[in-house]
């Protein structure tokens, strides 16, 4: 299976938000809902794949393990998010996505504010991104437990398009297409829970 996740790292030392609104106007890829309004849905929007993450199925004995659980469920949550924001940036709106169910304040923020970018330049997605995640920490004491998450992100079938014409943008010369993407995750209940993605254009994988 494939997991995505979609904010495209830049090169430069400016902050990741900031890189991401750029790369969209200009024409390239945006990453990772949003108040309400559906944007055009145009035929980019539509038969996105859903971004899903690699991983081994748990075997018999992983099944009791109390770590290989919480793992399991971590990784589902980090995929559920993804499908989420590919839906998301697919028909640039949140309606109808699954974002509020996997992620919190601020991994809804940022996920919500490039769907606005991507409004008011006329922008969507097609295809989707692939990843390759593992579970790099794992906290299961305390009030709250807690895990981080490192991911490969590759974006190179995850295309901007104009959603009039379907045209498809060009990534930018310096986007790297697989880069290193963090996201860190707390289990509030019964629920795990996205609270926050960092992509690092910087570290290519």
């Amino acid at each position: 299976m494939t997991r995505a996740q979609r904010r495209p790292g830049g090169l430069t030392a400016v902050r990741i938000r900031e890189y991401a609104t750029a790369v969209l106007i200009a024409g390239g890829l945006l990453l990772v809902t949003a108040c309400g309004g559906g944007g055009e849905s145009g035929s980019s929007a539509k038969n996105s794949p859903p971004a899903r993450s690699t991983s081994t199925p748990p075997t018999s004995s992983a099944r009791t393990d109390p770590q290989a659980q919480a793992k399991a469920a971590v990784l589902t949550a980090y995929d559920g998010f993804w499908d989420a924001q590919v839906k998301a940036y697919a028909q640039a709106s949140i309606k109808g996505t699954d974002l509020e169910k996997y992620g919190t304040k601020k991994a809804l923020g940022r996920a919500m504010g490039d769907v606005l970018v991507m409004q008011k330049a006329g922008t969507a997605t097609t295809g989707a991104p692939t990843h390759d995640a593992k579970i790099t920490s794992l906290t299961l004491t305390g009030a709250t437990p807690k895990a981080t998450v490192q991911d490969c992100l590759d974006i190179s079938n995850w295309k901007t398009v104009t959603r009039k014409t379907g045209a498809v943008r060009p990534f930018p010369s310096n986007q790297p297409l697989r880069y290193v993407t963090t996201a860190t995750a707390e289990k509030w209940g019964k629920q795990w829970m996205i609270t926050e993605v960092t992509p690092d254009g910087t570290h290519t994988c």
